[in-house]
């Protein structure tokens, strides 16, 4: 399987294509697409299911999305979102689909992912919850 790299600035720059054309419902597209990564890295984590979240852990940071993530049980704190910018809202839709898909995988149940703070906020860390459907 080839991989590509994509800088964080070309991330903000798709980012505010799609919101110039589409608004915040181009916010949900991100999550999906995030969800395909996180299914990819799920698929990997669950070879090992005991020790499932560290190996998403590891994944999330080798692939460069996060810098460090701290799984919970319906929260994860998140430092160095590669999403996370200066826009004044909340931006790590990606990072949101992912996670939600990693802990759907895991449970086997339909969940929501919400992302509480952002360091776009002006925040130290993002924080995402985690809840049922």
């Amino acid at each position: 399987m080839r991989e590509v790299k994509i800088h964080q600035e070309a991330l903000f720059k798709v980012r505010e294509l799609y919101e110039s054309v589409m608004a915040a419902a181009c916010h949900g597209l991100f999550a999906r697409e995030g969800a395909i990564v996180g299914s990819e890295i799920a698929t990997q984590a669950l070879k090992d299911k005991e020790h499932y979240f560290q190996k998403a852990e590891e994944l999330l940071k080798a692939y460069g999305w996060v810098e460090d993530v701290e799984f919970g049980t319906d929260r994860i704190v998140v430092k160095g979102s590669i999403e996370a910018g200066n826009g004044g809202a909340p931006s790590c839709h990606r990072l949101r689909g992912m996670l939600r898909e990693l802990y759907e995988r895991k449970s086997s149940t339909r969940l929501n992912c919400l992302e509480e703070e952002c360091v776009s906020n002006g925040k130290d860390s993002c924080v995402f919850r985690i809840q049922a459907a």
